[in-house]
C-alpha cells in the first residue's frame, strides 16, 4: 500500500520545545497555524533573523530551530 498523497509531519524546535507540524510550511503559514498575529513578532530561524518580506517564501524544514518573539507594548 502506498502513502502517496498522505500528509507528512516534521519535527521542529519552537522556542526551545519540540513540536510536530505539517511538512511544507513557510514561516508565514506556521504563524497562521499557531494563530500568532504577525504584526508584532520577530522570527529567528536556525539562529538567523528572517526579514518579514521573506516569511511567505522561507520554508520550515525538519529539524529547524525557531524562536518567535512577540513584542509587547506598554509603559
Amino acid at each position: 500500500m502506498s502513502n502517496t498523497g498522505a500528509a507528512v509531519d516534521i519535527e521542529i524546535i519552537l522556542n526551545g520545545e519540540k513540536r510536530v507540524v505539517p511538512a511544507g510550511l513557510t514561516l508565514q503559514s506556521l504563524l497562521e497555524i499557531l494563530r500568532v498575529e504577525p504584526d508584532r513578532v520577530a522570527i529567528e530561524l536556525n539562529r538567523e533573523i528572517v526579514r518579514r518580506a521573506h516569511w511567505p517564501s522561507r520554508a520550515v524544514e525538519h529539524g529547524a530551530e525557531l524562536e518567535i518573539v512577540q513584542f509587547v507594548g506598554g509603559g
